[in-house]
């Protein structure tokens, strides 16, 4: 089969692989309808993560070809979407809504390819209620990753009726944040955007306020805008040192920030967060938890989330994919098998 490989910094090909297999009576293998490139896969393309010869994609829908002796809740032929973390979504962890932290979590690799294997399919996998119209295929791709981790940061910072949200970000987690709080229920949701498509989308999303100033002087602009305070609830959606202390400094006391950016060396400033008296709570997303809550909302079309795909190119062209993102000319690219 074909499948992405990053063999370094900016070197990104696409080559024939192995077609995957059955390795645990718990695995599935599905062939791959869509995939995309995140913007965590950034962090090694451009050399701060040391990425070798690496299968690329941790997003992905697709048709089960294949299921293990012990699968029995996910059935050859089912459209299934699944969670880049794998897990069994019976322990005590998973039971408590933590599934990306399960006793048994598994990173799901190497999904910008032709077919993948997903480990403890029963736990990770959700079917939809048929085979999907071929619009929804993208926003149900969404639902792997980038809007289960917008929701799950709009759940931490718990945004909801009569509250101010902001969010730190306006990648395609950041955007699907607001698309999460205004589901909520959020009063007013300000993003922090100086790209004019990004800000067109998040309006379109929910958006209520745009401010293009960052760090200081946007934490400034937000409490001029709110009478004084911070938000109530602050999403972190990028995971630098930048992001994350405005983040906190957005937030007004008994506020809360739900982080969900990739940490990249951010250290946090012991006495300014004790005087702050801010919640935090995030990670990685148990997107598991949202699936099917998920999955019924674009299928019923309530929401469209797949708009955040601006840029789509056949699997063989996923090298553009990521210089398009890396360049900031495609907010997220999905690939087609």
């Amino acid at each position: 089969m074909r499948g992405v490989v990053m063999h370094g910094p900016g070197d990104v090909r696409v080559q024939d692989r192995e077609n995957p297999r059955i390795i645990e009576p718990t695995d599935a293998i599905i062939k791959v309808a869509a995939a995309c490139v995140c913007g965590s896969d950034l962090w090694p393309y451009r050399g701060v993560d040391e990425f070798h010869d690496q299968p690329m994609g941790h997003e992905y829908v697709g048709v089960v070809e294949q299921i293990g002796d012990q699968v029995e809740d996910i059935t050859i032929g089912d459209f299934v979407v699944g969670s880049f973390f794998a897990s069994d979504n019976t322990c005590e962890i998973c039971r408590a809504g933590y599934q990306s932290r399960c006793v048994h979590a598994e990173l799901v690799g190497g999904t910008q390819a032709q077919r993948a294997r997903i480990p403890l399919a029963d736990g990770t996998l959700v079917a939809t209620p048929g085979m999907p119209d071929a619009d929804l295929i993208p926003s149900l791709l969404t639902a792997s990753d980038v809007l289960g981790t917008g929701w799950f940061a709009a759940v931490a910072a718990e945004a909801g009726p009569g509250k101010t949200v902001a969010v730190v970000g306006d990648g395609a987690v950041g955007l699907l944040g607001v698309l999460a709080a205004r589901q909520l229920g959020a009063e007013r949701i300000v993003i922090f955007s100086r790209h004019a498509d990004r800000q067109k989308l998040a309006t379109e999303f929910g958006a209520t306020d745009l401010i293009i100033e960052r760090g200081d002087e946007g934490v400034a602009k937000l409490k001029e805008l709110n009478g004084g305070l911070g938000a109530h609830s602050v999403i972190e959606a990028v995971g630098t040192q930048e992001s994350m202390m405005q983040a906190i400094r957005a937030t007004r006391p008994g506020g809360h920030v739900g982080y969900v950016g990739v940490s990249h060396d951010v250290r946090l400033p012991g006495e300014e967060l004790f005087f702050s008296g801010v919640h935090l709570h995030g990670g990685p997303a148990p997107v598991r938890r949202f699936l099917p809550e998920l999955i019924r909302l674009i299928w019923d079309r309530e929401i469209n989330p797949g708009r955040v795909f601006d840029l789509e190119l056949p699997l063989e062209e996923a090298a553009q994919g990521y210089k398009a993102m890396d360049e900031r000319r495609a907010i997220k690219t999905l690939l087609r098998p």
